[in-house]
């Protein structure tokens, strides 16, 4: 629980910046990933950006409709769809990566710089953990 109002109290920060932009924060992830990484399979960009299949499956659709993400096909397994961030999608990037600085300065002002990098060092030790199943969790990407 404690991790989960950590979260939110952290997101309720970005959700309006988003909000103003027409964007959720999985969506967010979604093209942030896209942009960092460049074009990648939808299984790879579902473990980086940590969103289960299904749920990327429906946000892909709507982020191709809004001209942000394209769908193409690998060359050698036309199975496979390859997603891109569009040039409309890295200037959605680009406006709001600003503002988002300005919400993680202001984090950095009120929990302190050295606390929050040994957070950030905490989370990963702990997501880094094996499940009981022995599965690792996906390789995370910050939430925004």
């Amino acid at each position: 629980m404690a991790l989960l109002r950590a979260r939110e109290s952290v997101m309720m920060r970005f959700r309006p910046l988003l909000d103003a932009h027409g964007i959720n924060e999985q969506q967010w992830r979604v093209i942030r990933v896209l942009e960092e990484k460049g074009p990648l399979d939808a299984t790879e960009l579902a473990a980086r950006a940590n969103i289960l299949a299904p749920s990327l499956t429906r946000m892909i659709r709507s982020l191709s409709e809004r001209g942000l993400v394209i769908r193409g096909a690998d060359s050698l397994d036309g199975r496979r769809v390859i997603l891109t961030i569009t040039e409309e999608g890295s200037r959605l990037i680009a406006a709001v990566t600003p503002q988002a600085n300005a919400v993680y300065a202001a984090l950095d002002q009120a929990f302190g710089v050295e606390r929050i990098a040994e957070l950030v060092a905490l989370l990963e030790a702990l997501s880094a953990l094996p499940s009981e199943s022995g599965q690792r969790a996906s390789a995370s990407e910050p939430d925004v």
